[in-house]
């Protein structure tokens, strides 16, 4: 059991590293290319659809990599594991802290509603969400490790 369970999680951290790094290297630099009002939309439209999901992967992520680091306690990866588990728990706080209150509100512009600042506000949510991309890939590189 502990072995599907090591599985599911790893894989599940996977894909959510794949999803983010996505976003930040191939859409966002896609929507960046397109003219303000296409990038703005695609923009808030991203944070509506994937605004809806992310938090049941990452509390789910979370979850899956805590019930790990319980049911492998004594193991000698235990450690990789608990700091899989404090990476996820960190991207988690930085998520609710940081980037959740900028996509609240870009998920909501239109051309004629958003700011004058939109672009610099979406800059800034790209900086702490590059950050968040390394803090997941050092998770799932600990859960990586701890397989092995």
């Amino acid at each position: 059991m502990l072995d599907a369970l090591q599985i599911v999680t790893t894989v599940i951290v996977g894909l959510l590293v794949g999803v983010e790094f996505s976003v930040a290297f191939v859409i966002n630099r896609i929507l960046d290319a397109l003219p303000d009002d296409s990038a703005q939309l695609g923009r808030s439209h991203g944070g509506r659809m994937l605004g809806a999901l992310m938090p049941f992967w990452y509390i789910g992520s979370l979850a899956l990599s805590a019930v790990w680091a319980v049911a492998g306690r004594g193991e000698g990866d235990a450690g990789l594991v608990v700091a899989a588990a404090a990476l996820l728990l960190l991207s988690v706080v930085m998520s609710l802290l940081l980037l959740v209150p900028i996509n609240n509100q870009g998920k909501t512009w239109t051309p004629e509603s958003r700011p004058e600042d939109w672009k610099e506000q979406m800059n800034r949510w790209d900086r702490y969400h590059y950050v968040r991309v390394v803090i997941l890939v050092a998770a799932f590189a600990s859960l990586v490790a701890a397989l092995a």
